[in-house]
């Protein structure tokens, strides 16, 4: 089949948004994904992998469950009515791994890559064309989905060619979560004090490692999760002072327990990287007056957040978990290239 070029697309992609009028992809409740055809300044790229957003793909499973073929049936109905993986329920998407199969002619000036490229988006899927001819397989314990088909990226659009030093799924794995260490990289200090909430799970465990390096000696890293396996595994990477179990939904025993573990000084810096809903008030709790809470989290109420912190008199700064962050692939892949256990338990996981 010949492939169409249309010319004159727009750098954002809102040439693809059908509807509503006005909008760009991302908020788009339905968009072109008829890849017979590309805009001058898209790229085409055949897909190999889609790394679903974890909040996004544990909504998926508590709906439909953990049966293959009922998670491909709800990831096709998604691409199929909004024409992008743009899940209704969390808002969120993920990330794809695939080759550049047409790099449209506007871009062929400045783009550095070229056809036969591999490489692994750096934008949510919740604004990326996508169609799928078929899905291949259902990894479930790590989110990944084999899959036959076909996606473009905007000019604007965020990427990375896909790392030479590790196999693709783990690359894909870390690239998920890049834009959490860099942020948290940005926001501890030397000395501080930093909970990080879900320290055990694929973001956490980034997040944990960058907070160690920026906080120094005297600083303080302590690492929540929910279950004892987590708190083992994670306490065998070494990477936290201190390792506690509780449930971040449970905002009084969340305080109570970081108030007695820092003798009343709470933390300076909060990261939340779990994918449940209702954790707001608990991350909140935990920080310090005039401190900072992450929230990292794509099953984050943002009006729960502020309104919660309102509710309570807690003057904390709060921030949502922009994915981009400047440098942010490095940051996440020089965790894995410097920590041998961390690559070690990804590629258990991953690989």
């Amino acid at each position: 089949m010949s492939l169409e070029v249309i010319n004159n697309g727009n750098p954002f992609g809102a040439h693809r948004v059908i509807e509503p009028e006005g909008v760009l992809p991302q908020p788009a409740q339905k968009i072109d994904n008829d890849l017979s055809r590309i805009w001058d300044n898209e790229l085409l790229i055949d897909v190999q992998f889609l790394n679903i957003d974890s909040a996004s793909f544990t909504q998926i499973k508590n709906d439909v469950g953990a049966d293959d073929e009922k998670i491909k049936a709800r990831i096709l109905q998604i691409v199929g009515d909004r024409g992008k993986m743009h899940n209704p329920v969390t808002g969120s998407g993920g990330m794809l791994i695939g080759t550049v199969a047409a790099v449209g002619e506007k871009l062929k000036g400045g783009c550095p890559l070229k056809e036969g490229d591999r490489i692994v988006s750096l934008v949510s899927l919740s604004l990326t064309p996508l169609e799928i001819e078929e899905i291949l397989e259902v990894k479930k314990e790590t989110d990944q989905v084999k899959v036959k088909a076909k996606a473009v990226l905007f000019e604007n659009s965020l990427y990375a060619k896909l790392p030479e030093d590790m196999p693709e799924t783990l690359a894909l794995a870390v690239l998920d979560v890049c834009g959490a260490p860099a942020q948290t990289a940005r926001l501890v200090k030397q000395g501080d004090t930093a909970v990080i909430i879900g320290a055990g799970g694929k973001s956490g465990i980034l997040c944990a490692w960058e907070a160690k390096r920026r906080a120094g000696v005297t600083g303080r890293i302590i690492g929540v999760e929910y279950s004892d396996a987590g708190c083992e595994a994670l306490s065998a990477l070494n990477i936290c002072d201190d390792v506690i179990k509780l449930d971040a939904s449970d905002a009084l025993s969340c305080y109570d327990t970081i108030n007695t573990l820092t003798e009343g000084k709470l933390a300076d810096v909060i990261i939340n990287c779990v994918n449940i809903p209702n954790t707001e008030l608990g991350s909140i709790m935990m920080c310090r007056d005039k401190g900072v809470v992450y929230f990292f989290s794509m099953a984050t109420s943002f009006t729960k957040a502020a309104l919660g912190a309102e509710g309570i008199g807690k003057d904390v700064d709060m921030i949502i978990g922009n994915g981009y962050t400047a440098g942010h692939a490095e940051i996440a892949l020089s965790v894995v290239r410097e920590s041998k256990d961390i690559r070690e338990m990804y590629e258990k996981l991953y690989v």
